[in-house]
């Protein structure tokens, strides 16, 4: 699988990482029903193809994503880097909390480690700057976390370039994780250009869409989602906005085929064309999905393929 550095860490990332927001379970912003020893088999499948690296958070499934990577770690010689994120809590309905409190922060890092099996972080990402006027707070803690050894690198989620340039004074900002893909695509406006311009990673979420754009969903599959599943009320998956997006799709798919590959490869890709990605988080919940999504990895779009879908988009 190609290979790209997460800016100035000298960390050569697998363009395709493996994200495990899905497969934590039940929560506010879960997607239904999830079966463990599933979770843990897409783990270690993702990590014997060779992908290096994992993100995850202690809010995916409140704390029980964690938990499944170190489980899947335990069951497994690879070591691959570790990427997760602070600064969201919960409630007893399972309903997320901002919460950028320095004590907060280093008791979160504290769990963390403990849930996955580890002694170091390799990325510590601040998941939401909420509130905003106290990043610099929580920033400087973890900050602390980097002198003590705890966590080798720090990374900002759902950023601007005002925040990143404000924590950036404090300690540098090694990566940043947006969303990125075809169907939303705000980063390139500024955040792209400020990160190549700084020497930041970018490591960016939902290429696929939370699905839409793998030419697999369709209004049946929609309508069968689980009630818990949060995608049913998200913007993306209502009308006329989730028809139009599968006629698009559609048109997608023939490019994809074209050249022997799928829709989910050719989305992926497509985020992984520009230089300023370091590369794409891909998220799977049981065995076999992310052996299909992987080889975008490998997959450089064309000049005229790339040409061909800036026409659809547009």
């Amino acid at each position: 699988m190609q290979k790209r550095t997460l800016g100035s860490t000298g960390m050569a990332l697998t363009t395709v990482g493996l994200g495990t927001w899905a497969m934590g379970g039940p929560w506010q912003f879960g997607w239904g029903p999830q079966d463990d020893d599933e979770a843990i088999a897409a783990v270690i499948e993702a990590l014997d193809l060779g992908i290096n690296w994992i993100d995850t958070a202690p809010v995916y499934g409140l704390g029980h994503s964690e938990e499944l990577v170190g489980r899947a770690l335990k069951q497994t010689k690879h070591k691959p880097y570790i990427a997760t994120k602070c600064s969201l809590l919960w409630n007893d309905k399972r309903e997320k909390i901002s919460c950028l409190e320095p004590a907060s922060i280093r008791r979160e890092c504290e769990a963390s480690l403990q849930r996955l099996g580890i002694d170091t972080i390799d990325l510590y990402q601040m998941h939401w700057p909420e509130p905003d006027a106290e990043i610099e707070r929580a920033w400087e803690a973890m900050a602390g976390l980097v002198d003590e050894g705890r966590v080798r690198h720090l990374g900002a989620s759902n950023y601007n370039v005002s925040q990143l340039e404000r924590v950036g004074k404090i300690h540098p900002v090694a990566a940043l994780q947006p969303p990125y893909s075809m169907l939303h695509r705000a980063v390139e406006d500024e955040l792209l250009g400020y990160c190549a311009e700084q020497n930041i990673g970018v490591v960016a979420y939902s290429p696929m869409q939370r699905g839409l754009l793998t030419g697999k969903f369709n209004a049946e599959r929609l309508a069968a989602l689980p009630d818990d599943d949060h995608r049913k009320s998200h913007r993306d998956f209502q009308e006329p906005r989730f028809s139009a997006t599968l006629a698009m799709v559609a048109q997608l798919q023939a490019i994809a085929q074209r050249s022997g590959h799928t829709c989910a490869q050719l989305a992926i890709s497509w985020v992984l064309r520009r230089p300023e990605v370091t590369a794409a988080i891909v998220g799977a919940r049981r065995a076999g999905q992310i052996g299909e999504t992987a080889p975008a990895s490998d997959w450089d779009l064309s000049d005229n393929e790339i040409a061909e879908i800036e026409r659809l988009l547009a």
